[in-house]
């Protein structure tokens, strides 16, 4: 899961700032973002926090949490933690020590909470001023509230087995850790049961569960994508294609020596994006969802929801291709069947942390594969909304050495054909990429090697036939091709230095 705090910049902000007021700046960015509209969620899904299991809640002196899991603040950072712990997973935040002198400045905290907030103190002015605004008092001697310094994810969880026991966080515990401790930490304290074998599913669809339909939706991509190349590299044109043209590919060779070779060029990446998105999903299926991880679901769930209703794009270039279609009828009843329900039963297995230097080189790779799934998506966006207007880039209408409007005097059907694929390549990279940056975001944990593998083979289908179409036949401008080489870049250095902790041996320690 995501923790954006590194300790290269941890040390760096500590020596300029101190360490009171790095953490007091780290807070106040996390409360920032959270007091926004939708950015308390956005922290929450960020950071892979989900609704802990029932065993972990509890009481903090006598107040009913969800989690018995918080933070332990002086007054002076109150305000700050109070507005930013909620939607890190967080169940209890604790002011101490507060004197007297501190009873203003607690009130303000506590304005407008949506955590709860208890107060240690052994001054009777103190707690009779903030009877009314703080939700309990905690004691100094309160054996069941345990005070960690140490960001050791596996002790906390180990603590949380009893449970009378409250877990209560330094701050520099967060600044050391990251702000996903504390998902962390309820990860590793929930129970698990083992995942289910494919022969356990038995032959009735109607008993199957739903991480099956999704492997299903996987391997239909990844056969209709390699399908798809075929008849790209063979006839190029079929029956309804040359129908709908009105010519043969003869003709449109004759026409441009170079169309034939433009339009291969589109439908081989659009072909090795299918294939992308079929590694992704059945990664996501196997790996995810099969484990009970709900995030898993959603990310199929949302990258589907983008790449299905791209079918529709034809009501604005007028060409309904009948395979893609019929593609699209067939996988989309089992794309509903995988997600018409949550995972009920988590299946992971908590795993030992590893290497601090390990796990901080990972989280560099992660932020470069998250920051390449997000430009993916840019470039999605911006190719599905030329294919549907202009059609044509500067670059393409200099390859084929003609303009827009000879082409559409060639054929008056010739451009909204290459429409029709420019925006469908458009769709389904959007679609891709939303399960990229989704997976790079919310599954990155120690031993999870399917995800090394997922976004490994889907970065070779989707840029190793973009890179070769245009060599071979010769569409090299490189300003039109230096997204795909900085998406090379980031996604080999991102899976380099996330390797040895993704695809690390869950048995060493």
């Amino acid at each position: 899961m995501p923790d954006w705090t590194y300790h290269p910049l941890r040390g760096a902000a500590a020596a300029l700032l101190g360490e009171r007021r790095s953490q007091r700046t780290a807070l106040r960015l996390l409360a920032s973002i959270g007091s926004r509209p939708g950015g308390a969620r956005l922290i929450a899904r960020g950071f892979g926090h989900r609704h802990p299991p029932r065993r972990l809640a509890g009481e903090v002196a006598g107040v009913p949490v969800a989690v018995r899991l918080g933070i332990s603040v002086p007054p002076s950072l109150a305000r700050e933690t109070v507005h930013a712990m909620a939607p890190l997973g967080a169940g209890v935040v604790e002011v101490a020590p507060v004197t007297a002198a501190d009873v203003e400045t607690v009130r303000r905290a506590a304005a407008g909470r949506a955590i709860p907030l208890v107060v240690r103190t052994t001054d009777p002015v103190a707690e009779a001023g903030l009877k009314p605004h703080v939700d309990g008092f905690t004691g100094d001697d309160d054996p069941r509230l345990l005070q960690v310094s140490d960001p050791s994810v596996t002790s906390a969880a180990a603590a949380l087995g009893d449970p009378d026991t409250v877990v209560l966080a330094r701050p520099s515990v967060l600044v050391s850790a990251g702000p996903g401790w504390f998902a962390r930490v309820t990860e590793a304290a929930t129970p698990t049961e083992p995942a289910p074998a494919l022969k356990d599913a038995g032959l009735d669809p109607r008993r199957w569960p739903a991480w099956i339909w999704a492997l299903l939706v996987g391997l239909g991509m990844t056969v209709a994508g390699l399908g798809a190349a075929a008849i790209t590299l063979g006839p190029v044109l079929l029956w309804y294609d040359r129908d709908y043209l009105g010519m043969t590919l003869h003709e449109l060779h004759a026409a441009n020596h170079h169309l034939v070779h433009f339009l291969q060029h589109d439908r081989i990446t659009m072909a090795g994006t299918m294939v992308a998105i079929g590694a992704l999903y059945t990664g996501l299926a196997v790996g995810g969802v099969r484990q009970g991880w709900s995030w898993a679901r959603e990310a199929y769930l949302l990258s589907g929801a983008i790449g299905f209703p791209t079918l529709f794009y034809f009501l604005v270039t007028g060409f309904v291709e009948p395979l893609h279609t019929a593609t699209a009828l067939v996988l989309f009843p089992m794309f509903v069947a995988g997600v018409r329900r949550a995972p009920h039963t988590p299946r992971w297995r908590a795993v030992p942390e590893g290497p601090e230097r390990e796990r901080r080189r990972a989280l560099v790779g992660q932020l470069l594969l998250v920051a390449t799934g997000v430009g993916l998506f840019i470039g999605g966006a911006v190719i599905s909304v030329v294919g549907l207007t202009g059609v044509f880039v500067p670059t393409d209408l200099t390859f084929l050495g003609t303009s827009g409007h000879a082409l559409e005097a060639v054929d008056s059907r010739l451009v909204p054909f290459v429409a029709h694929d420019r925006a469908g390549f458009g769709g389904a990279l959007m679609s891709a990429a939303v399960a990229i940056t989704l997976v790079s975001l919310w599954g990155w944990r120690r031993g999870e090697a399917w995800v090394f593998w997922s976004l490994a083979v889907a970065a070779a289908a989707g840029f190793l036939p973009a890179v070769m179409v245009h060599g071979a036949i010769h569409y090299t401008d490189f300003a039109h091709l230096a997204p795909v080489y900085l998406g090379i870049v980031l996604t080999a250095t991102g899976l380099l230095l996330a390797r040895p902790y993704l695809c690390a041996r869950t048995s060493d320690g």
